[in-house]
């Protein structure tokens, strides 16, 4: 069946399925902008979409994947935070800068980040959830499941954050063109310090 001859939804019909995924994501997007990571429920977003909330478990599975999807986040932490956790504690902070690499390394993943950088450094709201979420989903259980202080975790990752804006944002040299190899060697040691 064409779009041309394809018959017009009637008022009593259904939105399919990616409708009613578009409007679960776009609800997302405004309570996540109006009350930041933390204060926005899988219940809450059901809501404003008009949907039941086991509609909203099964197209995203839980609240961080609401918001990788809702705010475009090329970060899955339920993908992400089992490799690092996997690995030996003596070597954290190796796969970390590693891990680090490998996603800014990808352009079409560095896009995203920048673009929220950019607005986390001009719009508190999106400052805040932002911070909620790296907060949350991303350093509170690299903390909690390694024991490690959340002061401790956020300073690696703080340390990370500033070799990639030099690596791929400025591109100062020498450390744009250093190799991975380089960088593990001489930064990794001192993530390791702060895990240990």
């Amino acid at each position: 069946m064409t779009e041309a001859t394809r018959p017009a939804r009637g008022p009593g019909r259904r939105p399919g399925p990616t409708e009613t995924r578009e409007a679960i994501l776009a609800q997302a997007r405004e309570l996540f902008a109006e009350k930041g990571y933390d204060g926005a429920s899988l219940r809450a977003i059901a809501r404003a979409a008009g949907v039941d909330p086991a509609l909203v478990h099964h197209f995203f599975g839980n609240k961080e994947g609401v918001f990788i999807e809702a705010m475009r986040f090329p970060v899955d932490p339920a993908v992400l935070l089992p490799r690092i956790l996997s690995r030996p504690r003596e070597e954290l902070g190796e796969v970390m800068v590693r891990t680090f690499l490998e996603i800014w390394g990808d352009a079409d993943r560095r896009a995203p980040i920048l673009a929220m950088l950019r607005s986390a450094m001009t719009n508190e709201r999106a400052a805040a959830m932002m911070r909620e979420f790296v907060t949350s989903a991303l350093f509170g259980r690299i903390a909690q499941a390694t024991d490690v202080p959340l002061l401790r975790a956020q300073a690696a990752a703080g340390q990370m954050i500033g070799l990639m804006i030099l690596r791929y944002v400025l591109r100062v040299e020498p450390i744009a063109s250093a190799s991975e190899d380089e960088l593990v060697d001489m930064v990794a040691p001192a993530l390791q310090r702060y895990l240990d």
